[in-house]
């Protein structure tokens, strides 16, 4: 039994909640339980002996008011020296917090319907549910009763406190649009059959440092069984899955195990009690998502608009400037997407001109190039385990590259992730880079084509490694060979195949048109 395995039975993670209190209290945490922290949505800051902690907050069903947002803002200025991020998960993150102000933060958070309350840890993590949901006329139902229906019953609950490992859910009801149900546990995608509206289900997605897609657990279930159906595959993972060792503790591997129809098997007999209806896969996203980017219309005449705000970051002044555009062109309300993005919804076609304007003002307008589709990982300035720096490196990229490639007539996906262990899904990317070390030069290893959209497929991981300092300059020439050769409406992995994968390694790409370097003769 590994160390966390044991800590979780001598105390249930809940409860770490109540030792917060006496930690902040007496200044400093206890180290034998500090692992605890994280179903708190609490890690220790990099470097740990410094003693600042970060911390992720879930925003259940990606919606929040303006006064919410206002309120993070002051949070992380008065805390958190003015940090504060959107991750891929739809979630808010501070760093530079101490441990005697996180029950003052605690309280601020309630009022606002924010949860630390599971935002990591061996439990049931942020349900991803789509920030579309209510808005796009293609949806087929909208998924935020849902979404609300799992909180506390899956997200947060004592019953899913301690899984043998993190346990990422999905939800969407525009799956034409949406393909991240592939790299979650379990993913709830609304399509119509027969006139019927049901739930496709896939399970057993997750990539880390071996990466799975999900797979289809082959069934139509009604709107009303999600939660229930939830509840019956985070159990049968709960009780069936592996606990010795983490590194395959994932529900990705007991599927691959077992094979995904024993595990429907198991969670119909053991946990239903019931069989579920077999059912035909629900549509399939050419983009997994970014081609939702920018002004889009709603179903009621409105418009919604997508906020790129480069790789995840978002300062206070920023941060407040976006809720009062929100007020004055919206209905007061927000959103995060799973790309590190945010959105306005609500907005009259007749305001989305001056909107704009005034987005642009604030650095944020709605780009729907590489800005939006570029997202990058905390890394080495904050993370203890990333092995090179993210965030700054990959801002830079995209300030330098997306005048260029602005014109680009599709979508290109850019993720960046400091470690194998894809916090930003690098492995799903047109362009993934995974951090690693040369010595002590910072490099990256590139992950080719790799796609949750209509190829659902990992990126081809290419031999060689691109220097931390050529990154710009690598990732400039693959979208200038791009732009310069596609076809017309060609997507970057239907291009990538059509090239083959050697056109794109780092050795041919930084070395091309480069003289040879003249063989020396020993005299």
């Amino acid at each position: 039994m590994s160390d966390i395995e044991a800590l979780k039975k001598e105390l249930p993670p809940f409860q770490i909640f109540d030792l917060i209190p006496q930690y902040a209290a007496q200044g400093f945490i206890d180290p034998e339980r500090i692992d605890l922290l994280k179903w708190a949505g609490v890690y220790p800051q990099r470097p740990q002996e410094d003693g600042y902690l970060m911390m992720r907050v879930r925003v259940p069903s990606a919606e929040f008011a303006t006064s919410t947002l206002r309120e993070v803002a002051n949070i992380a200025e008065e805390y958190g020296r003015g940090f504060l991020d959107v991750t891929d998960r739809q979630a808010f993150q501070f760093h530079w917090l101490t441990i005697d102000k996180i029950p003052e933060i605690f309280d601020r958070l309630e009022p606002l319907g924010l949860h630390p309350r599971g935002a990591c840890g061996d439990t049931v993590r942020a349900v991803i549910a789509s920030p579309l949901a209510g808005l796009d006329a293609r949806e087929t139902i909208d998924v935020r009763p849902i979404a609300h229906a799992m909180e506390g019953t899956l997200t947060g609950s004592d019953d899913f406190q301690d899984l043998p490992r993190k346990f990422k859910m999905s939800l969407t009801a525009t799956p034409e649009l949406e393909g991240i149900h592939l790299i979650n546990d379990v993913g709830f995608l609304a399509h119509t059959v027969n006139g019927e509206v049901g739930f496709d289900v896939w399970v057993g997605g997750g990539l880390g440092a071996v990466a799975h897609l999900a797979k289809r657990l082959g069934v139509f279930i009604r709107p009303e069984e999600v939660v229930e159906v939830g509840r019956a595959i985070a159990g049968a993972y709960r009780d069936h899955g592996y606990r010795v060792n983490r590194k395959k503790s994932r529900l990705k591997f007991l599927i691959k195990d077992i094979g995904v129809e024993r595990f429907r098997e198991i969670v119909e007999t053991e946990y239903l009690g019931r069989p579920l209806r077999d059912g035909p896969p629900a549509p399939v996203a050419r983009f997994g998502g970014n081609d939702v980017l920018g002004v889009q219309p709603q179903k009621d005449g409105l418009n919604y608009v997508v906020v790129a705000t480069t790789v995840g970051r978002i300062d206070p002044r920023k941060a407040r400037g976006l809720a009062d555009l929100a007020d004055r062109y919206g209905r007061g309300v927000l959103r995060t997407t799973a790309f590190q993005n945010m959105m306005i919804p609500h907005v009259r076609s007749e305001d989305v001109a001056a909107l704009t304007a005034e987005l642009e003002a604030l650095d944020l307008a709605p780009k729907t190039t590489l800005r939006g589709t570029t997202i990058a990982c905390t890394g080495t300035q904050f993370c203890r385990l990333a092995l090179t720096e993210t965030k700054a490196r990959t801002a830079n990229l995209v300030d330098e590259l997306e005048p260029r490639f602005a014109d680009l007539d599709v979508p290109f996906t850019i993720n960046l992730t400091g470690c194998s262990n894809a916090c930003t899904r690098y492995q799903v990317a047109d362009l993934g880079f995974m951090g690693a070390l040369r010595g002590e030069e910072e490099v990256y290893n590139v992950h080719l084509a790799g796609s949750i959209g209509q190829a659902q497929r990992t990126g081809t991981k290419l031999k060689g490694v691109v220097p931390a300092v050529r990154l710009n300059e690598y990732a400039g020439a693959v979208l200038a060979d791009f732009q310069a050769n596609k076809l017309p409406g060609e997507s970057f992995v239907e291009y990538a195949d059509r090239m083959g994968a050697d056109r794109f390694t780092p050795d041919a790409v930084l070395n091309a048109g480069r003289e040879p370097t003249p063989e020396v003769v020993p005299a």
